[in-house]
């Protein structure tokens, strides 16, 4: 943990005596913290995980290890403490999920009823709702991305070939690129793939398809991304048949914003796989708002980050599920 806070400190060109003022520390607090001869609280760990942008599931990982190794490294039964420990937590784990699923039960219960209704449309008027919500997702995907295109220009570039004038080649191609993106993880999701990392990185290189980008289909350059990679597709396999499909794509949302695994894209990424996992059980896309204008999304992601508490947003995928489920069937049976 003391080279993750020097490094990130380093790196952000604060002085100890700056990082100290910012975070309210002690000065010779934060040097110790660094040598390693004294421990942050876990308040501390808070501010300095926000201040140093470490990622917080990272640096209270390696907080909660030293932890663990001071109380009891050198305890003989050390490691079947450990074992018991591991297996209670595991138990632990599982009644939150419960708690999670059951406090939730009524609005999925009401999700499942329309999209129930919405599946009983006749094919042609899926395939146009599909349409018209594969163009809203492509738009708001690269509208989060900077695109200056709005959602006619996205339309006249994807379904025309159109070329908009005073619009960049860039803007242009991230429009197609996404248009071919939609296309190929609604593939994924008839043919029932399920979420993995060669399709992921397949996924990435898509976006940047024709794009100067040299990192496209690319993990950063670093070891720590590719482990937590792995420990979240082990993640998934383990979770994909006892959690609630929405449930799951809701975390695996957050975990990838947690990771960012890409030096671009990982936003455009998790809205991606929250949507593949989505359309794979039949559901209907999220459009996640993610402009800093969205009050609601950007508190159950400050909920998540601060408090750890993934509920809020879980709760807020749940409801714009039902409320786009909601709009369609309405837009549909006038």
């Amino acid at each position: 943990m003391k080279s993750l806070l020097k490094d990130a400190r380093e790196q952000k060109g604060f002085k100890t005596r700056e990082l100290a003022q910012l975070a309210n520390i002690d000065q010779a607090l934060i040097s110790k913290f660094e040598s390693g001869t004294r421990k942050p609280t876990k308040d501390q760990i808070i501010k300095l995980s926000q201040l140093l942008e470490i990622d917080y599931e990272t640096l209270m990982t390696a907080w909660l290890k030293e932890k663990i190794l001071y109380e009891i490294s050198d305890e003989e039964f050390a490691l079947k403490a450990l074992l018991l420990a591991e297996q209670e937590i595991q138990k632990n784990k599982k009644a939150i999920d419960s708690v999670i699923l059951s406090s939730n039960q009524i609005i999925l219960d009401e999700i499942e009823k329309l999209k129930n209704q919405f599946q009983s449309f006749n094919h042609f008027q899926l395939r146009q709702i599909s349409k018209t919500l594969e163009l809203e997702f492509i738009f708001q995907n690269i509208h989060s991305n900077g695109n200056s295109l709005t959602l006619e220009e996205t339309k006249s570039v994807i379904n025309d070939g159109i070329t908009i004038s005073g619009k960049s080649m860039q803007e242009h191609l991230e429009a197609i690129n996404f248009q071919e993106t939609a296309v190929y993880i609604k593939d994924l999701s008839q043919k029932k793939t399920a979420f993995n990392e060669k399709e992921l990185l397949l996924i990435h290189s898509l976006i940047y398809k024709g794009i100067e980008f040299e990192n496209s289909g690319k993990y950063k350059n670093d070891p720590l991304i590719l482990r937590e990679m792995n420990l979240l597709f082990n993640w998934y396999e383990s979770h994909k048949n006892n959690l609630h499909p929405i449930i799951l794509a809701s975390e695996i949302y957050l975990k990838i914003l947690d990771i960012n695994p890409f030096e671009k894209g990982s936003l455009q990424i998790a809205n991606i796989v929250i949507n593949w996992i989505l359309l794979q059980n039949n559901y209907i896309y999220v459009l996640t708002q993610t402009d800093k204008n969205n009050t609601e999304y950007s508190t159950a992601l400050d909920e998540y980050k601060i408090k750890n508490d993934k509920s809020a947003f879980i709760n807020y995928i749940l409801k714009i599920e039902k409320e786009n489920l909601i709009n369609v069937i309405q837009s549909n049976t006038k």
